[in-house]
């Protein structure tokens, strides 16, 4: 059997949406801690020289960046084809999503719930507003859908879906956007859903 290794770390929302694709996909993989004084090690540059997680390592296989290994994973395990659809225009939706979870998502909620968790360099009030402006257009979105790209999940929802669901703990409420609050359920109630640990939600003035 192919050993998988997934390096990352439990509240890494990037390593999050790989660690629930392959949940989903009913995958098995060995968890490796790679906090950042591993990931500043010879031995893990061997595996990223960028020093970043996740790493996905499968059999002779190594991949970084959380949105390649969802596609990676899709395109070789998912036999229903569901997670990424071929079909060109779900596709480009697919795509679109994924590039919106490498943007807005990322330097949204992402970098706030970084600066006040964990101290870590960034703009809040930067992130503030991209993450704003990016839940006025999810909230928009999905008044009339259940989900971002196509009528069923599928990596774009993964790869949204953390860091959005996990908004509050950078200082960003939920609570005006209630078609986001419905997909956030509708993502946690898929079978075989694993959440990401909870951090406290800060008292922002």
């Amino acid at each position: 059997m192919t050993e998988r290794i997934l390096y990352s770390t439990s509240l890494s929302g990037h390593g999050h949406r790989v660690e629930l694709l392959l949940d989903l996909l009913g995958l098995t993989y060995k968890f490796v801690d790679a906090p950042a004084d591993v990931r500043k090690t010879p031995e893990f540059a061997a595996l990223n020289p960028l020093q970043q997680i996740p790493v996905l390592q499968d059999g002779d296989v190594i991949l970084t960046d959380s949105n390649a290994i969802l596609v990676y994973l899709a395109k070789t395990y998912d036999r229903s084809g569901k997670w990424l659809p071929d079909t060109p225009l779900e596709a480009a939706r697919v795509q679109r999503f994924l590039s919106i979870a490498a943007g807005e998502v990322m330097y949204g909620p992402g970098i706030a719930r970084r600066v006040l968790q964990f101290g870590m360099s960034g703009d809040p009030v930067s992130a503030t507003q991209i993450a704003e402006r990016l839940l006025r257009f999810l909230e928009q979105h999905l008044a009339d859908k259940d989900y971002l790209a196509t009528t069923h999940p599928t990596i774009a929802d993964l790869a949204c879906y953390s860091y959005v669901a996990h908004a509050p703990e950078g200082g960003i409420p939920l609570d005006p956007y209630p078609s986001v609050q419905a997909w956030i359920a509708r993502i946690e109630s898929i079978p075989g859903f694993r959440g990401m640990p909870r951090l406290p939600i800060p008292q922002v003035a």
